[in-house]
């Protein structure tokens, strides 16, 4: 299948909370997602710019998208985290998710980033053998922590 990669456009957003809610079904978090349109378009494309994003379309569709944020390592200085880099079921094998993810690591080569980074959840092996095989180091060692919006409120209360 033919698809081209870009960089996406505040027009994009709603094709992309699309594939952000087919990967929540995905993940078997389906009532998870609460950002919206407007969420994305003001954070990714508003005066302060949270995101940056990839999409990659075919036949005029979004079909895939990659999302990346700044962060700043104590060990190593400023890297990436990739959110989410998705790709529709129909276009799994065509080579889109190696397309965007090579987007994702030019975007960073050039912003001179020590690490690009991300968490992929232990029970997708599809996921975990294509980025191992892309080179990542994938570390079981180490656990992902989270406070939200629930978590930080009772925490402040203590």
């Amino acid at each position: 299948m033919d698809y081209s990669i870009r960089e996406a456009k505040e027009s994009d957003m709603p094709q992309v909370l699309t594939l952000v809610k087919e990967l929540a079904i995905f993940e078997k978090e389906s009532n998870a997602v609460e950002v919206t349109v407007d969420d994305l378009k003001n954070d990714g494309f508003g005066e302060k710019k949270l995101f940056h994003c990839f999409v990659g379309e075919n036949e005029g569709a979004i079909v895939g998208m990659a999302l990346v944020y700044p962060r700043y390592s104590t060990w190593k200085g400023p890297v990436i985290h990739l959110e989410d880099l998705i790709v529709t079921e129909k276009m799994r094998g065509s080579g889109l998710g190696s397309a965007l993810l090579k987007e994702v690591v030019k975007y960073g080569n050039d912003l001179g980033v020590k690490r690009i980074c991300w968490e992929v959840l232990d029970w997708n092996e599809p996921a975990i053998t294509f980025y191992e095989k892309k080179g990542a180091n994938v570390m079981r060692d180490w656990d992902v922590v989270q406070l939200d919006e629930k978590g930080i409120k009772s925490f402040l209360d203590l």
